[in-house]
């Protein structure tokens, strides 16, 4: 059986516990900006003890356009999230795309990361889970945008059967007509019911699909992510940057890195109160 209170390296995710922040630029774009992005992450996690796990792809493989920019590639990008773990102390994530990156990803991040697009493949799922288990991590799966909440189960069940009890469902959105994303957060307590935490993605959550490169609605990530907590997700997903407007992959819906701490503190506010609430 899966736990309901996941480990991510000295974290835990839980009902019970504080909301974990995954966080970071969609992409990594330059080292310089990866490491501004993560020390400045580390510094509100020392300043007020949040959860606080880096992200960042190093290839964005399902990108709209051919000449849209991917990123480093797998062996530059593990260098670097390897750098970050060193210089901030903080666990990492980073999507996997194919069977193979699950091992050499497993040796540097906390989490390895499903994409939307690929939660229902097994090969990918088996190789995340046995990679999970061998290094004593966990794998987190995003919910595809065309399945629905209750068939999540399946993807939990899969890796339960290759040993992995550490497993996280991300809801981002379901799609709507041509492209649109809405979110149903009945999605969140469905997910919950297998027995695992559930993450809110409140960016990708705001995208709006479509043309040769996906657009957003920056604000409204942070009221998404109000309704998320309230209804009791254990953890947010947020991209952020420094310049969104100037990022290269999903700028529209991150959240300027300025504007980071100030929405977190209000969320961890109402997580505490819908915690006093349960617990009543």
């Amino acid at each position: 059986m899966v736990n309901a209170n996941v480990r991510v390296g000295d974290y835990t995710v839980g009902s019970e516990h504080p909301l974990l922040l995954i966080a970071g630029p969609c992409v990594m774009e330059s080292e310089s900006m990866v490491l501004q992005v993560a020390e400045h992450l580390a510094g509100l996690k020392q300043q007020h003890g949040w959860q606080i796990v880096f992200k960042s792809s190093f290839d964005k493989a399902n990108r709209t356009s051919v000449d849209s920019y991917r990123g480093p590639g797998l062996e530059d990008g593990l260098k670097l999230l390897d750098k970050v773990k060193s210089a901030t102390g903080l666990p990492t994530t980073t999507d996997i795309h194919e069977a193979a990156h699950a091992a050499p990803c497993a040796e540097v991040c906390s989490i390895l990361q499903i994409p939307a697009f690929l939660a229902r493949q097994t090969d990918l799922l088996v190789a995340a889970a046995d990679a999970a288990v061998a290094r004593n991590i966990c794998v987190n799966v995003k919910k595809p945008q065309f399945v629905a909440p209750e068939d999540t189960v399946h993807a939990v069940r899969k890796c339960e059967a290759r040993g992995l009890r550490d497993v996280l469902l991300t809801e981002r959105g379901t799609t709507f007509g041509y492209g649109r994303l809405v979110n149903d957060f009945r999605c969140i307590p469905i997910m919950k019911s297998f027995g695992v935490p559930v993450v809110f993605d409140a960016t990708h959550s705001v995208q709006t699909p479509g043309g040769a490169t996906t657009g957003g609605q920056r604000d409204m990530v942070e009221p998404l992510a109000r309704g998320a907590v309230a209804i009791g997700c254990d953890a947010v997903f947020f991209e952020t940057h420094p310049d969104p407007d100037a990022a290269r992959s999903d700028g529209p819906n991150m959240v300027p890195l300025a504007r980071f701490e100030t929405i977190v503190q209000k969320l961890t506010t109402l997580r505490d109160t819908v915690r006093r609430m349960d617990a009543d």
